[in-house]
């Protein structure tokens, strides 16, 4: 299929049920965690671990991925990333005990990493600089409508016919994305990288980018960013449980209110930030994450206070994402910026697994309290990186005009 006569509405649909089910797979852990552990017998301290696996494995692939898919074209990639996932969704159904469990979540991180960028990659390719907030505000809200959808009705599935069963939803849901960039989405016509693939080669691209200041602040401000999500999140649903009573029924109503934040805010905040630039939307959003994090064990003294307090977290995670990816899409030239998407992801999911892996003990010790303050700094740190570090290029009549050389060294 030539790009010319292809549907960019159907374009962002595909890639928004991409991001639907990698998404939601990934947020179906958190709210079931205390079941897989009564069910798997798998201690409160090391349940994070789970987490910390999957995140892991998205990094070292999403490293590996993003120079493959400058080479061979975003399409390719996205072709292999979801038949690998789905693959790995439905694998779950053999989890028997911790170790399987584990096993499972790094095999379908490896294929999260493949997928990792891909998306926000292929937007760059096709899409203008000036389109790049629409279409990216419109995909990334797949994941809120994870939170709608998804996860309150994985959810249910998992409380009547046990834990697996939300992945084979998710699975079902993979593989009509696959079929559907198999044959309705093309490859972008954009400059594909020249260079041989190997290690050595990857590795000095890679060096070559980080080099560069405003991509290494880049880099850290997503560290920071799924660092601060990661601390916040993971044990939110087992501190709602054990210590307000919360059901799993009421656990599913509060994520589909902050999918719905999300469906509000992503795709006008990408809008927005088309005319009136990022970076200020960013920093706005995480001083914004960074008061209400602050503040939720202290609010946060009855359920029904979740509500709001939750709604308002996914707010500011729906303005900064969608910004702050168009905005990395414009730090290169086309060559690269599967590259780049890949190695800022790949930093995310290490500040994932950091927090995840953080977040069990000093739950299990000080307390959920504890995860909430440094989740709170985390983001107020990502916005402020973003704010003096991370420049905002130029427009000219759709063009992008960055402020530094687009070809690394």
């Amino acid at each position: 299929m030539s790009p010319r006569n292809a549907s960019p509405g159907l374009i962002v649909f595909a890639l928004w049920l991409l991001v639907f089910a990698a998404s939601s797979q990934i947020m179906i852990i958190s709210p079931i965690l205390p079941q897989i552990g009564e069910e798997l017998n798998i201690a409160d301290a090391v349940l994070g671990t789970l987490v910390s696996a999957y995140a892991l494995m998205v990094g070292v692939f999403a490293i590996i991925s993003g120079p493959i898919s400058d080479k061979i074209g975003r399409r390719r990639i996205l072709l292999l990333g979801t038949g690998i996932m789905a693959i790995a969704l439905v694998m779950h159904v053999l989890v028997v005990d911790y170790l399987s469990f584990l096993a499972v979540r790094v095999f379908a991180g490896m294929a999260g990493g493949v997928l990792s960028g891909a998306a926000v990659s292929y937007v760059g390719d096709y899409f203008p600089y000036n389109r790049r907030g629409w279409a990216t505000g419109w995909i990334m809200s797949g994941s809120a409508f994870g939170q709608i959808i998804g996860i309150p009705l994985g959810i249910v599935l998992a409380g009547r016919m046990g834990f697996r069963a939300p992945f084979l939803l998710f699975a079902v849901t993979m593989f009509l994305a696959f079929f559907l960039i198999l044959f309705r989405i093309p490859q972008p016509d954009v400059k594909r990288s020249q260079k041989r693939l190997s290690v050595k080669g990857a590795l000095s691209d890679y060096m070559g980018m980080l080099r560069r200041p405003e991509i290494a602040w880049a880099a850290v401000a997503f560290f920071m960013m799924f660092l601060g999500v990661s601390l916040y999140v993971v044990y939110l649903p087992t501190w709602l449980e054990r210590e307000l009573g919360a059901t799993p029924g009421a656990i599913a109503t509060l994520f589909l209110v902050g999918g719905l934040a999300n469906v509000l805010t992503g795709p006008q905040a990408g809008r927005i930030s088309d005319r009136v630039g990022r970076k200020g939307i960013i920093l706005l959003s995480c001083t914004g994450l960074f008061v209400v994090m602050l503040l939720t064990t202290v609010l946060v003294q009855e359920f029904w206070i979740a509500y709001p307090v939750f709604f308002l977290i996914m707010v500011g995670v729906a303005m900064r994402i969608s910004p702050f990816s168009a905005l990395l899409t414009a730090l290169v030239s086309d060559e690269r910026r599967g590259a780049l998407m890949s190695l800022t992801v790949a930093l995310g999911q290490v500040g994932f697994a950091v927090g995840a892996g953080i977040a069990g003990p000093l739950y299990d010790g000080p307390g959920y309290w504890s995860t909430t303050v440094l989740g709170a700094f985390s983001v107020l740190a990502m916005g402020l990186i973003v704010w003096y570090a991370v420049p905002e290029p130029s427009v000219d009549a759709g063009h992008v005009v960055v402020p530094t050389p687009a070809v690394d060294g």
